[in-house]
């Protein structure tokens, strides 16, 4: 891809603000900001690199502005080629017509995150580290913070790069013996390259393993709370949101539809949905809302199955403790959450894990909250590996990324079969070069356009 063109965009948030910033990038950067923006002691083009140079914005030959521009020569800025971030009030008006008077001189309108492509494609970040960006920018709690802190200093890239380099010895190794069999050029014997492979499979395994943490920190996991009605669902949705999302009232059934948030507990991130209570009835909608409440649950990872403390089972317990039982069998992870602590228990954790399997189960009072600080700690046990430093450690957090390295990982293992077979060096080779193709895709050596368009059509327009 050809960048011979300057783009601008507007890269704060459109609204009243303190200031604005319109960045440009590109050969001609320089010189469609200088038509716009005249800095008081010279030319914007001949402002020192880094230099915060105040002056005035202009749109028809009259002033409409006055602010501050930084000059940013190629290839020491973010994309690579010369840029300028140009700082004004942040009006609505005022941006827009900077902008307007910009694409006048000569840029034209950036695509969603063009800028942070053309910083991939000049090579001042690899893929990875570009959606880290978009990792940060989505954060919704500290741990996801300080993983895209992470990615963006390049730990997963260094990680991948050293075992890309192993291989790649590895292969040169493998074809030194295959091109000159009687040469003995090659030092790696049958047994140390089978050793190798398997190290390299060890560090595979465990960037496999990172993903359940990168996931549930980052990207959340899809739950669902479910029960009878009036147990305390929508009760314990609010106070796991910290706020009064839900409609709660001691009328049974008010929930009739599926309400869908997203909560932190602890550094986990929860895609939640409450759902209508699940019980026998003759409501035709109140029945809709049950088949959306189960099939919820079918779609979800975690179930927090709700039961009512103050009260004994019932026939419509019974249904949840059969569904649960369906859930679990299905390889979802459910906990049963006896809500109401704050009244008389009629109802015990046994009585609830003696008809059914769950992961864990609780006492909570949603309404005075007693218990979410043990509930938080259950949810971390089954997703969070408490052995990974959010801020050191590679840690996968997206599905092409943990794509890619079983990819490589099962070309590994083919390898590692085909010695232990007997197979000839160049069928080893071939899996250890795919192996390296795989790899490729998660830097982006060897990724497909249409997997980059994807990857940057996510971000905003000025990224």
């Amino acid at each position: 891809m050809f960048f011979d063109d300057t783009i601008a965009a507007i890269s704060t948030p459109i609204g009243k603000a303190a200031i604005s910033v319109i960045r440009i990038s590109g050969p001609d950067a320089a010189a469609v900001a200088g038509q716009v923006f005249k800095p008081l002691k010279c030319p914007l083009e001949n402002l020192p690199p880094r230099y915060a140079a105040y002056g005035k914005f202009y749109a028809g030959g009259k002033i409409i502005d006055d602010g501050i521009a930084v000059l940013y020569r190629a290839p020491s800025s973010f994309t690579g080629q010369d840029m300028v971030e140009l700082s004004c009030h942040g009006g609505m008006l005022v941006t827009q017509c900077i902008l307007e008077q910009l694409l006048l001189a000569g840029a034209r309108l950036a695509a969603p995150g063009e800028f942070t492509r053309r910083a991939y494609c000049l090579g001042k970040l690899d893929l990875s580290q570009a959606e880290a960006i978009a990792l940060t920018l989505e954060a919704k709690n500290r741990a996801a913070l300080a993983v895209g802190a992470a990615q963006r200093e390049g730990i997963l890239s260094g990680k991948i790069k050293d075992i890309f380099d192993e291989i790649t010895d590895i292969v040169a190794s493998v074809y030194v013996y295959f091109d000159f069999p009687d040469e003995d050029l090659s030092d790696v014997g049958p047994d140390e390259l089978k050793s190798r492979l398997l190290d390299i499979s060890d560090k595979l395994h465990a960037l496999l393993a990172s993903y359940t943490t990168g996931r549930a920190v980052t990207e959340g996991i899809p739950t669902t709370i479910c029960g009878k009605p009036n147990s305390g669902k929508s009760s314990l949705l609010n106070r796991l949101l910290g706020t009064e999302r839900a409609i709660v009232t001691d009328i049974a059934g008010t929930t009739r539809d599926t309400i869908e948030e997203t909560a932190v507990v602890g550094n986990v991130t929860l895609r939640l949905c409450d759902t209508a209570g699940i019980r026998e009835t003759d409501d035709a909608v109140e029945k809709i809302g049950i088949s959306r409440a189960i099939s919820a649950a079918q779609s979800a990872e975690l179930i927090l199955a709700v039961f009512d403390g103050s009260a004994p089972l019932d026939g419509d317990d019974e249904k949840i403790l059969t569904l649960v039982s369906e859930w679990s069998a299905a390889g979802k992870k459910i906990i049963a959450v006896i809500n109401k602590a704050d009244l008389p228990q009629k109802l015990t954790e046994g009585d609830v894990t003696s008809r059914a399997d769950f992961d864990a189960a609780l006492r909570v009072s949603a309404a005075l909250g007693d218990g979410f600080d043990k509930l938080a700690d259950i949810i971390s046990s089954l997703y969070i590996d408490g052995s990974l430093d959010f801020g050191s450690d590679a840690i996968l957090t997206g599905a092409r990324q943990y794509s890619a390295v079983e990819g490589a990982l099962h070309r590994i293992e083919s390898a590692i079969a085909a010695l232990e077979e007997g197979m000839t060096a160049d069928i080893v080779g071939l899996d250890l070069e795919e192996a390296l193709k795989k790899l490729g895709e998660l830097d982006g050596r060897s990724v497909s356009e249409e997997v980059v368009d994807s990857i940057f059509r996510n971000f905003c327009v000025g990224k």
